[in-house]
């Protein structure tokens, strides 16, 4: 049993991060994982990728760097961003890729025994299908991490999913209830800045949001998919705080 503390997308924006993960690195009991989109938008994308490179070098079995679709750019998927890295960066993330440091997926149990994939945007359940219908978040996230083409690239995929639309949609509006909670970030269905809903009613009448965490969780069947996207935006969001599992258990 150990805390777990779920990182959402950064962005570039290195103080917000530095501010959230050093208490956390504080803590011998705890593990970061970090859902992705480090980079990007934000003022300082070197300084981000070189506070994640410290950490994975000095405790790598306790910060778990998933992939996001802006990291992605370098490692397989089409460029979008028209900020680009410099090439240090950029082999950076190459390399974490190349050795297994960044990974597609990781699956956590909580103290009440939820169990959680984790990604960057969630699993819908055509993805689900896809992967071969796994019944555990620790089977989903062992295939994820096999990095399935071109299931990886897909719009709707691990990475790109938007949680209205794509994620939470499929999932209500499928024949068969997820079998697991998931923890995503990439998206979400407020507007933290304008303190607003920007979800289709279906969904907002399964959820609740905590504005000053900036997290969203959306019941589906008795499983909640929780959103850790905090839009930090070009600036970071003037408050913020990750998702936080006491005495929770890393699985996968």
């Amino acid at each position: 049993m150990t805390r777990i503390v779920i990182v959402g997308d950064v962005g570039g924006c290195a103080d917000e991060l530095r501010r959230v993960v050093l208490p956390a690195t504080e803590d011998p009991d705890a593990i970061v994982v970090q859902v992705g989109d480090l980079v990007d938008r934000g003022p300082d994308s070197a300084g981000v990728l070189a506070l994640v490179a410290e950490r994975l070098t000095a405790a790598p079995r306790r910060w778990i760097q998933l992939i996001g679709n802006h990291e992605g750019q370098y490692l397989g998927g089409e460029r979008f961003w028209p900020e680009p890295l410099g090439d240090d960066d950029a082999d950076l993330l190459r390399r974490w890729w190349l050795t297994d440091r960044m990974r597609v997926a990781c699956a956590v149990r909580t103290a009440d025994g939820e169990e959680f994939l984790v990604t960057h945007a969630g699993i819908t359940v055509d993805a689900w299908r896809e992967l071969g219908e796994p019944v555990t978040a620790t089977t989903a996230a062992d295939l994820l991490n096999t990095r399935p083409e071109p299931l990886l690239w897909h719009d709707r995929g691990p990475l790109w999913a938007e949680a209205a639309p794509h994620l939470y949609r499929s999932w209500l509006d499928g024949p068969v209830a997820p079998p697991f909670g998931q923890v995503h970030g990439h998206s979400t269905i407020v507007s933290y800045t304008r303190r607003a809903w920007t979800c289709p009613e279906l969904i907002r009448a399964r959820s609740t949001v905590d504005w000053d965490a900036r997290h969203t969780t959306t019941r589906v069947s008795g499983v909640r998919f929780v959103a850790v996207d905090p839009k930090h935006g070009r600036t970071g969001a003037p408050a913020w705080s990750p998702l936080v599992l006491e005495d929770a258990t890393l699985l996968a």
